[in-house]
């Protein structure tokens, strides 16, 4: 029986190219799967005929954007997991999503192999991988571009030899990843960390200098998860795609870091993720007033974690699959409104309203009212800096 590989496939070049690389490379039937999780671009029926055309046995498309949405976003939502204290996982979010459906394709054509059009130097690969192993650890993988130097050029020159139906123009300066909840920007000059992005080089948000009206909206969350934009229900795709257009018409959600990848390198890497960054913004707030704070305290310590094995391509292991029981549980007194002003590049929280509230305004007020009993702070204090006061007449005498 013939050996069969499954390719995850984008439509493009490389991956039109890689069909026909795998078959000459490896003697193996290759099956195309391409999945939507809110890249835009082409049509999903014309991306399985360019597979079929390019030499693929069969080809699967899946439109997966309120799966993307609902099952890997929502949880980095409910997490306010930005890698680094900023980046909200783009990229990372979409692997295992992808990988889900490749793993699957691959037990239902009984294939072996599992391929993708991964670099060597890259997160990416380690999150393909990582994923196949945990889902179909009797699946092997492979890498055209880093295992068969299947490199631009020869790309093109094997496309143009084979007359596949693909186009071969010059390739964009950068590197791009896009989906639903983002949008990545690597490689060109932005390579010298020194230069400064351009605005060409945008297309999620509008340059957050130029002048505009202020956009108000109230966003209202039940256990954490993001119900209704201004009153109207909303699924979470649709949150996600309202917020990335207004939140994005105010420049909202650009980021420019120098990121720690997994493989030990420092990269210089810019993205755009308006919805993203007001949903988990709008998110963070509503916590502050509904979570206990020993709780809310030691979720953060979990948020850094969770988003660190997600980035790392460990979505699908024991201590994040643990970690979401964790999240999940901090969530369920997440309910209520929270209402934002979208403008200049930001989007700074104006108002919170729940009926989980912890704020007791009797208890925080300093006016007439106020049942907070203040006779108490002082052996309140002098109990809770009682060892450090010994410790200072030690260190002091």
């Amino acid at each position: 029986m013939t050996e069969r590989v499954v390719l995850a496939y984008s439509g493009g070049l490389d991956t039109s190219v890689a069909i026909g690389w795998i078959a000459e490379e490896t003697g193996a039937e290759v099956i195309a799967v391409a999945v939507d999780v809110g890249q835009g671009g082409e049509d999903l029926d014309v991306i399985r005929k360019r597979a079929l055309a390019c030499g693929a046995v069969e080809a699967e498309v899946a439109d997966a954007k309120d799966e993307f949405a609902e099952e890997y976003c929502l949880p980095a939502i409910k997490a306010n997991a930005l890698y680094m204290d900023r980046y909200p996982l783009v990229s990372a979010l979409s692997r295992p999503a992808i990988v889900k459906h490749l793993v699957a394709a691959a037990h239902k054509h009984n294939a072996s192999v599992v391929a993708h059009g991964c670099t060597g130097k890259g997160n990416d690969q380690v999150r393909f991988e990582a994923g196949i192993q945990a889902l179909g650890p009797d699946l092997k993988c492979i890498a055209p571009v880093r295992d068969y130097a299947m490199t631009r050029d020869k790309a093109i020159a094997f496309a143009e030899k084979a007359n596949l139906p693909i186009a071969t123009t010059k390739k964009s300066p950068y590197s791009i990843d896009q989906n639903v909840f983002g949008r990545a920007i690597e490689t060109g000059f932005l390579e010298d960390i020194w230069n400064a992005p351009i605005e060409d080089i945008y297309e999620y948000t509008q340059n957050p200098a130029v002048a505009r009206e202020a956009d108000e909206v109230v966003i209202s969350f039940k256990e954490g998860v993001p119900v209704a934009i201004d009153g109207k229900p909303v699924t979470v795709l649709q949150a996600i795609q309202q917020l990335n257009e207004r939140a994005g018409a105010q420049g909202i959600g650009r980021i420019d870091m120098v990121e720690d990848r997994l493989v030990g390198i420092k990269s210089r890497e810019v993205y755009e993720a308006p919805g993203a960054i007001a949903l988990i913004t709008a998110h963070q707030e509503l916590e502050n007033v509904t979570v206990e704070r020993e709780l809310a305290r030691y979720k953060r310590q979990v948020e850094q974690r969770w988003g660190e094995l997600v980035y790392d391509g460990l979505w699908f292991s024991p201590l994040k699959r643990a970690l979401d029981g964790f999240i999940q549980e901090a969530n369920q007194h997440v309910t209520g409104d929270i209402r934002m002003t979208l403008h200049g590049g930001r989007a700074v929280v104006t108002g919170r309203k729940s009926a989980e509230s912890l704020y007791d305004f009797n208890l925080a007020t300093y006016d007439t009212g106020d049942t907070f009993d203040q006779s108490k702070a002082q052996g309140f204090i002098d109990i809770f800096a009682l060892s450090a006061k010994i410790a200072a007449k030690r260190d002091l005498g």
